[in-house]
């Protein structure tokens, strides 16, 4: 499958939000205790969603029949997670697959896409962060190659971060 990434734009937000509460609901049914904020968003990550529509840093991930599959956030670096870092690298956050396309390797591709797109501009990592009550998440980056190097405690949870070499 032929996979686009396409710029969010501002007058996009509520279709964001909508996606990001399609995920919390799917969350929800499976019984963990992730990204439930997003049902009802308090206005820090509004904000923050705005932030990085802002700065070009969110894409809806499309098919070759411009179908939105999920979408993910790219960033030069992440200060609140990793803080500052020496090695250049890519930041994925916020990467959701529509319920519908769940289990056809998408998230996969989004992934190496990413990383490929990253080792061309000359970075030496891929990083992202996974809420660490969320096991299965976890470990879907783990069998993705990803390495838990650490983790970052803030008010809402404990969040296990990874990178991956781009070798």
């Amino acid at each position: 499958m032929q996979l686009t990434f396409t710029l969010i734009h501002k007058e996009d937000l509520e279709d964001v939000i909508s996606l990001f509460q399609a995920a919390a609901d799917k969350i929800s049914r499976m019984n963990i205790d992730h990204w439930q904020y997003w049902k009802n968003p308090p206005s820090e990550k509004i904000e923050w969603v705005k932030e990085g529509i802002q700065n070009k840093e969110y894409f809806f991930v499309q098919n070759e029949n411009n179908e939105t599959l999920g979408m993910v956030r790219i960033l030069d670096q992440d200060l609140l997670y990793w803080g500052k870092q020496d090695e250049k690298a890519r930041y994925i956050h916020s990467l959701l697959v529509k319920e519908e396309y769940n289990g056809k390797g998408i998230g996969i591709q989004i992934i190496k896409r990413i990383g490929r797109d990253a080792k061309a501009m000359d970075c030496k990592y891929l990083r992202l962060d996974a809420d660490s009550t969320n096991p299965k998440l976890c470990r879907y980056y783990e069998n993705q190659g990803f390495k838990q190097v650490g983790a970052k405690k803030l008010p809402i949870s404990t969040y296990n971060l990874y990178e991956k070499a781009l070798a």
